[in-house]
């Protein structure tokens, strides 16, 4: 499966920037070991449910230590049988536009 969230603490630094709180979430990602890659809006990540899972409530944990309330949004792929989607998606995509 693959999920793209998003997690967002309520409260940020003095201009509202909540950049080191999302950088504790990405770095709990990456220390996952699972595929992944962030964007500016959100952070994918490819693996089995529960592995998968758990990262996700690991790094919504990671920011609720520096904030009362957290914001999670998330959207999964669930396709049973296939990996390595995170890559092999965009390259279908990339090879359709070079058809056209």
């Amino acid at each position: 499966m693959i999920v793209a969230f998003s997690i967002s603490p309520t409260t940020g630094d003095e201009t509202g920037g909540v950049s080191e709180a999302v950088a504790a979430a990405v770095r709990v990602v990456r220390e996952s070991g699972l595929p992944n890659e962030t964007n500016a809006m959100f952070t994918n990540i490819e693996g089995e449910w529960d592995e998968v899972m758990a990262v996700v409530k690991k790094a919504v944990d990671v920011v609720a230590e520096v904030s009362p309330r957290v914001g999670l949004v998330l959207k999964a792929d669930i396709r049973p049988g296939f990996t390595g989607q995170l890559s092999a998606k965009i390259e279908r995509v990339e090879r359709a536009l070079e058809q056209a």
